[in-house]
């Protein structure tokens, strides 16, 4: 809901997981990989996207995000001293002292070349000696979702740096970027932390600082995960869990998943599940043990083998801030085919139903604002682009369910709005609105409303 490309590695698992759910006996059979980037991000940022896609025995990677430029050394100190660092060449294993926490030193990514990284956090190899470490590292410019365990062989140990003045260090990283890649990383920063003063940030930031599971397999595919989900302590030293896809329950080994049974009338287990396994690809999510508050509208593919859920969005029974939308994810493996977008105006048909406008929770994740800056663009631009007559933003707004603020935010960003005489008025030149529109790129899968028999929630007795 950071622009260094993103490697989710999707496996797809060749015999298929023989568990009883719900009484259905699924079939062993080998499914082809599907290719997954981000989450439905607009156009404009799919064109920004490098791939790098690696086939080896079906096994296919998932790139959400664009490759990073390769880093270049940092600027060198100035003789007043004022930007200490300290080289330790020759540490970090092989007898030498294991690098501290806070150290930063190039890192040899899968790309082959070496980023810029920050150690988070390090721990003793299980069959290694003293000095033997690997380390939890940062990339430093780029979004968290990067963050991971590399070994002492990936790391450049004559750049290694301590005692480095970070705001010195930061002016002179940035001093080397354009623009574009200045802002993008801006963004990455700041988008998703709105709603969080500098000690929230910092505290959820402690608290969250090391992916506790590393992986999960979920029907065919194996999944690396972005971020921490607060599993029960049981589960801290197990860094693959395995997902049933059909009632959401995790276990910790591939047996226990092929014999389980589910008793289908636990919808409360099957949210709190749907959190966990949420959590794990959205960053500042806040995970809701009492999930009674909340409705999930589940999506998924069918096939001969049952119902494989590709995403969700949940939604508060009663909301008081107007949201029809509290949580959205799409699943990394089924990203880019449009189910972001189609959740997103989902959502918005269920407010038409209630004859309510909506607006989603905040904060939104980075990529969960690109899916709606995205839909709201091309929804706007489409009503704009038919309607011959002059519309106001409450019109609009009527028409399409949307929050008056965000069309206002749209448009402006757009730049469609005029302030007239107190009032805003909309300028949709024809030739603007086919440019913004060639632009937008393609929308989402299309809502068919005639389909949709649904009545709002009201309490029960």
């Amino acid at each position: 809901m950071g622009s260094l490309e993103t490697l989710t590695t999707t496996t797809s698992v060749e015999n298929g997981t023989n568990a009883n759910c719900n009484g259905n006996q699924l079939q062993q059979q080998q499914q082809q990989n599907h290719h997954g980037d981000g989450f439905d991000a607009p156009t404009d940022v799919d064109k920004e996207r490098e791939r790098l896609i690696s086939s080896k025995n079906q096994n296919q990677i998932l790139n959400p995000h664009p490759q990073p430029q390769q880093h270049q050394q940092p600027l060198t100190p100035d003789n007043d001293g004022s930007l200490r660092r300290r080289r330790l060449g020759g540490a970090g294993g092989a007898g030498g002292s294991p690098l501290e926490v806070g150290s930063r030193v190039m890192c040899r990514w899968r790309d082959g070349k070496y980023h810029p990284v920050k150690v988070i956090e390090r721990r003793r190899l299980p069959c290694g000696g003293p000095n033997d470490y690997e380390y939890y590292v940062h990339y430093t410019e780029f979004n968290r979702r990067l963050d991971e365990w590399v070994k002492v062989e990936q790391l450049d140990l004559n750049s290694v740096e301590t005692d480095v003045d970070e705001k010195v260090e930061d002016k002179a990283t940035s001093l080397k970027m354009t623009r574009h890649q200045k802002r993008k990383i801006d963004e990455t920063h700041v988008e998703g932390h709105e709603e969080l003063d500098a000690a929230s940030l910092r505290e959820h930031e402690e608290f969250t600082k090391v992916k506790n599971i590393a992986t999960i397999e979920l029907g065919r595919y194996e999944i690396e995960t972005w971020y921490f989900s607060p599993f029960p302590p049981e589960y801290n030293d197990t860094l693959k869990l395995f997902f049933c896809e059909f009632c959401l329950n995790f276990m910790k080994r591939k047996e226990q998943l092929q014999r389980h049974m589910v008793d289908g009338k636990k919808n409360k287990v099957y949210g709190q599940n749907l959190c966990y396994l949420a959590k794990l690809f959205l960053d500042h999510k806040t995970l809701y043990y009492d999930v009674d508050l909340f409705l999930f509208y589940v999506l998924c593919e069918c096939d001969e083998r049952g119902c494989h859920m590709v995403g969700y969005f949940s939604k508060e029974k009663h909301s008081e801030e107007s949201y029809n939308l509290a949580c959205i994810l799409t699943l990394p493996p089924y990203q880019r085919k449009g189910y972001g977008k189609f959740l997103i105006a989902f959502s918005y048909e269920l407010s038409k139903k209630e004859g309510k406008v909506g607006t989603p929770e905040r904060p939104l994740s980075d990529l969960g604002l690109l899916s709606y800056r995205g839909y709201w663009t091309r929804v706007l631009l489409d009503i704009l682009k038919k309607h011959k007559s002059n519309i106001s933003i409450k019109e609009l707004s009527d028409m399409t369910a949307i929050k008056a603020d965000d069309i206002l935010t749209t448009l402006q960003g757009l730049d469609l709005i005029q302030y007239r005489k107190g009032q805003h008025a909309i300028c949709a030149d024809p030739k603007v609105l086919d440019r913004h529109l060639k632009a937008a790129g393609r929308g989402g899968l299309d809502v068919d409303v005639s389909k949709l028999i649904w009545t709002p929630y009201k309490e029960q007795g």
